[in-house]
């Protein structure tokens, strides 16, 4: 994973100076801006970005907070001033994270008869509880060999793409919110993937797409959506859904930080009396 902003590479980085002038202003924030949320002058921050200065490491490390830096580049930022790396990046299965990975699935457990699942930086599935798995039914077995890549999964035309019938929307979604990481990130592997699942084609509206809902063939009252729903065909009915996604408060680990817990949430009363019907 690239651990540089855009337009910078280690032999042209030239120090850290460099790399936080790319940062600032990828961020669009002043040099005065900076340095009066850090504590600092604009004198001393430009000086350090000219490599006149050489940062202390608390001072890396503030700067690259009020920067909102990923932890993986604060310890790229940290190497670039001459510093040892401030956060570890632990395998997931290692025996140091037993408790993390424990409670990751107590949590999303405790979302059933709800889908929830956890997602690495790269939207590949570490844990998921039954009602994310029971959603792919009938997939391809071709696209379920781990690891499970949740964008893919969801708009591959063999996966849940032909079931959901808001696609080109949440399809829409789905890619936005890609964009935001790779600006964040700055990720080659993610702009590889994101390529990857924007060139999937997009089947044409069928008919009836956008009508129905889960209550099978009774017809409901039109719901007012309070954010966007995937709506999303399962055993004969449509479900609605909102996706709700948190992430660890304040991590000091580069693997807890990429860690995000997703959960699809009912988006209408029907959908919600359904699900508890589901799994019960």
């Amino acid at each position: 994973m690239s651990t540089l902003p855009p337009g910078t590479t280690p032999a042209a980085a030239g120090g850290v100076g460099p790399l936080l002038r790319a940062w600032r202003e990828q961020r669009r924030v002043s040099q005065l801006e900076l340095a009066l949320r850090a504590d600092s002058s604009a004198r001393h921050i430009s000086f350090v970005e000219t490599g006149r200065s050489r940062p202390s490491e608390q001072m890396v490390l503030r700067l690259a907070e009020h920067l909102d830096v990923p932890v993986r580049e604060r310890n790229a930022l940290l190497l670039a001033a001459g510093y040892a790396p401030r956060f570890p990046e632990t395998p997931l299965d290692d025996p140091a994270l037993d408790a993390l990975r424990e409670g990751i699935e107590r949590l999303i457990g405790g979302y059933e008869p709800y889908p929830a699942l956890v997602v690495d930086a790269m939207y590949d599935v570490v844990a998921a509880n039954r009602g994310v798995m029971t959603l792919f039914d009938g997939v391809p077995e071709s696209l379920l060999v781990p690891p499970l890549n949740a964008v893919r999964l969801t708009l591959h035309p063999q996966g849940l793409a032909p079931r959901i019938r808001n696609l080109r929307e949440w399809r829409g979604h789905l890619l936005e919110q890609m964009e935001r990481q790779i600006a964040l990130r700055r990720s080659a592997p993610l702009r590889a993937l994101y390529e990857e699942v924007a060139a999937f084609p997009v089947p044409e509206a069928g008919p009836g797409e956008g009508a129905g809902d889960a209550g099978g063939s009774e017809r409901s009252a039109p719901v007012a959506y309070f954010a966007l729903p995937m709506r999303i065909e399962h055993g004969g009915r449509i479900l609605s859904f909102v996706s709700s996604i948190s992430t660890f408060n304040t991590p000091m680990d580069v693997t807890v930080a990429e860690l995000a817990v997703e959960t699809l949430l009912p988006a209408d009363p029907a959908t919600a009396k359904y699900l508890h019907s589901w799994l019960s």
